[in-house]
């Protein structure tokens, strides 16, 4: 352990004496400095004992400032030697430092300033090898822990030698925050009080680590590098010192490399999944749902509903991984598939996966209606539309029954529809802007009543000869031929729009 001022003191040979802060010995002493200035703290980080003789000071120094700066400063105590400047430590030095609780030493004129230096250097160093034995020990027991095994099996090893070198509890945690490994396997019931933490570690993306203390224990957090993202979390007493630090830190390498050594593995299982997704969709649901069922399990049961999610590779790779961390539930399975991620998902499993893409900025994802297996591509162009659709209208979930219910507009942008009705229609409405007549709206309940004159007549209130003269009015100024069925889709789609 490093120097203290109680190591110190217990040093007979240096005879020191303590005058004031005695409850606060075990502060660590990181160097000692001489100084005989009446200010020495822009000289000072913090942790040091200050040696001095008091050169300059005399019995009425405003000792109070002069001690509330050291204290401010963060020193670990000060050493005032005797037999030069002054006989004895000054009264006034003793009573304000005890005060601001600030550790007070005599040092007696036989004990040379260097013989503290050199007691408190040799501690020090002493200190130094130990880190770097300790740590050299640490590094090489996790190493044989890590070597021989396979993927997360290695992992274990690692996490359950981390554990026992630091006398703390470990998780390994997924990318969703869920708990993959514990040492010991009670500690697993210690993550819920980490939700709030690690979801702020996640969401900072990219490398990162937290350290917090929770009740009576330290906790410190590591987002692990790799594919897929893992949480390194230990929980510990104490608060980790430098070795410590150092140890943790090549478990992270450790489990790294640990959980990389089963990535190709993982890649194979994602052509895999990629590959019974293709199948489902050419209509040998069969064979596919046999195969993943030896790997996976079995496929939700019919109906399902498909989910496609799209947005940019970051978005997609963090819902996969979603997906993966809650796949051990059942009731979906998924796959990669033209740049998006499908998912096959029965009740309840499709409520969770929505709340699951809710979770990812930049995801959109469109959910079709309930399918056979028999009939998932008619399920999955539906999903791929919804999600269309979706991030058209800027909406992290969208159901194609939803979308269904607007018809044909629900499958177009908005904007540009009402550009479109907009430059159809524009002659009609400028007609009626001059209050010479309602063709717009005539030409719609004429439309709406498929072309039939008295119906559409009498819900206008107007004669059959005043809306057939307006229905002529109307093909003259847009230059077209009503009689044509498809003219008059086109316009009631624009009638429609401008009315959306």
């Amino acid at each position: 352990m490093p120097p203290t001022l109680a190591s110190l003191l217990a040093e007979r040979s240096l005879g020191l004496r303590v005058l004031s802060g005695a409850s606060v010995l075990d502060r660590p002493v990181t160097w000692v400095h001489v100084s005989e200035l009446s200010d020495p703290t822009p000289f000072l980080e913090g942790g040091e004992l200050l040696l001095m003789v008091g050169v300059g000071l005399g019995e009425d120094a405003d000792w109070g400032g002069f001690v509330g700066r050291l204290a401010a400063c963060g020193i670990a105590g000060l050493g005032f030697g005797t037999g030069l400047a002054h006989d004895v430590v000054p009264p006034g030095l003793v009573r304000e430092a005890g005060r601001a609780g600030l550790p007070l030493l005599e040092v007696p004129r036989r004990t040379p300033f260097i013989a503290i230096s050199k007691a408190a250097s040799a501690a020090l160093a002493a200190e130094a090898y130990s880190e770097v034995t300790r740590t050299n020990a640490a590094q090489r027991e996790l190493t044989r822990a890590a070597l021989g095994k396979a993927g997360r099996h290695g992992a274990v090893s690692v996490l359950r030698r981390l554990a026992k070198l630091l006398d703390a509890w470990v998780l390994l945690l997924d990318a969703g925050g869920a708990v993959v490994r514990a040492a010991p396997v009670s500690a697993t019931a210690k993550a819920s009080r980490l939700s709030g933490d690690i979801e702020r570690l996640r969401s900072r993306g990219g490398p990162g680590s937290l350290a917090v203390q929770l009740g009576d224990e330290w906790v410190s957090a590591q987002l692990l590098g790799g594919r897929p993202p893992a949480i390194l979390v230990v929980g510990t007493r104490f608060r980790l010192d430098r070795a410590d630090q150092h140890v943790v830190n090549s478990a992270s390498a450790l489990l790294t490399l640990a959980l990389a050594r089963s990535a190709e593995h993982e890649a194979a299982q994602r052509r895999l999944r990629t590959g019974l997704l293709r199948l489902v969709l050419a209509g040998d649901g069969g064979v596919a749902g046999d195969a993943a069922n030896e790997v996976w399990g079995p496929f939700p049961p019919e109906p399902v509903r498909i989910l496609c999610a799209s947005g940019d590779r970051h978005a997609r790779e963090e819902f996969f991984d979603l997906l993966a961390a809650g796949s051990a539930d059942g009731g979906w399975f998924f796959a990669e598939h033209a740049g998006q991620v499908v998912v096959f998902a029965a009740e309840p499993g499709r409520d969770r996966v929505e709340r699951l893409a809710e979770r990812v900025t930049g995801l959109r994802l469109g959910v079709s209606d309930p399918v056979p297996y028999a009939s998932a591509a008619d399920g999955f162009r539906q999903a791929e539309r919804a999600a269309a659709a979706a991030d058209r209208q800027g909406v992290p979930v969208l159901r194609f029954g939803e979308l269904a219910g607007r018809g044909l507009l629900g499958l177009l942008d908005r904007a540009d529809a009402e550009t479109f009705a907009r430059s159809r229609l524009a002659p009609l409405i400028e007609h009626d802007e001059t209050g010479r007549g309602e063709l717009v709206h005539s030409l719609h309940e004429w439309l709406r009543r498929h072309g039939q004159f008295d119906p559409a007549a009498a819900r206008l209130g107007v004669h059959r000869h005043t809306l057939r003269n307006r229905i002529a009015k109307a093909e003259q100024l847009l230059g077209v031929s009503l009689d044509d069925p498809g003219v008059r889709a086109e316009l009631w789609l624009a009638l429609q729009a401008s009315r959306s």
